[in-house]
């Protein structure tokens, strides 16, 4: 068989183990989230509880049992040099959106995704109180339950959907007002990004430090939903660095990525000089 049409074979194959092992993943978490079980902070602000971490062992399991040549990096487990090593890895976050899991709201899922050569190539991610699974294959499209996704197009800021907080829609720290609508905003970062992949946002950004797990399936997503995420300097996405961390995110329609990462760095100069008593370009 010719190598092309071996490689996708074998992703398709590794997609059905991400979608199986998400969607089990997610009922497990469903029934801590029902009974209201224990959690504590692991550190200040930094929930965890019993559904993270059996969910973590969970798909650990499954993901390296299915594939035990293949890396670990995981919100949840211990990060170990082993993984730089290796070509293709697992980058989970077994309840992303942790706050509104124990608040008893539905803006959690269980993220998963394979990271190939630097590059997440397949993607899960489970909503089960939502009744939503997303999924996507590099090169070959993202579903939400069987329906192919695709962005808004939105090509103008006006009418923009943010999933952000509606007081923030005219904060100060922006260069002016955001001429659109504020729309839910889940507390989990990866399904901020699929409400763009599913049309029911128009951008996101954040400048904050997020983690691979946070973002590593909703990107795949987004981008085979038509979309463009970088960090917020305009660079692509990289998986499994040394430091597993992004500064800062900017994901939008193609023709709006460009003003959004804008907008953003504006905003993010504005604060900084803000801390340091100045005016932005000071």
């Amino acid at each position: 068989m010719p190598e092309p049409s071996a490689a996708t074979g074998r992703r398709q194959s590794d997609l059905a183990v991400a979608v199986r092992a998400a969607h089990a993943a997610g009922e497990l978490a469903l029934r801590h989230f029902n009974a209201k079980s224990e959690w504590w902070d692991k550190s200040p602000g930094n929930p965890v509880g019993v559904a993270d971490l059996e969910c973590d062992a969970y798909l650990k399991e499954r993901l390296l049992g299915a594939r035990p040549d293949d890396g670990w990096l995981s919100e949840e487990t211990a990060d170990t040099a082993d993984r730089l090593g290796k070509r293709r890895l697992w980058v989970v976050d077994p309840i992303d959106g942790t706050r509104d899991f124990i608040r008893g709201r539905t803006g959690w899922a269980v993220s998963v995704a394979l990271v190939e050569d630097g590059e997440v190539t397949v993607a899960a991610l489970a909503a089960p109180a939502r009744g939503q699974l997303f999924a996507a294959l590099r090169g070959r499209g993202s579903q939400l339950n069987g329906k192919r996704l695709r962005v808004s197009g939105l090509e103008i800021l006006t009418g923009i959907r943010l999933p952000i907080d509606a007081a923030n829609m005219n904060a100060a720290f922006w260069p002016e007002p955001w001429p659109g609508e504020a729309v839910e905003k889940p507390n989990s970062l990866a399904l901020r990004m699929a409400k763009l992949a599913a049309d029911e946002a128009d951008a996101w950004m954040e400048g904050r430090t997020i983690a691979e797990w946070d973002v590593a399936a909703s990107a795949l997503i987004l981008a085979e939903a038509g979309g463009i995420v970088t960090d917020r300097a305009g660079q692509p996405l990289a998986f499994n660095k040394p430091d597993p961390v992004f500064h800062g995110i900017a994901a939008a329609t193609p023709a709006l990525h460009g003003v959004v990462r804008d907008r953003l760095d504006h905003a993010l100069r504005s604060l900084a000089a803000a801390r340091r008593g100045r005016s932005p370009a000071a």
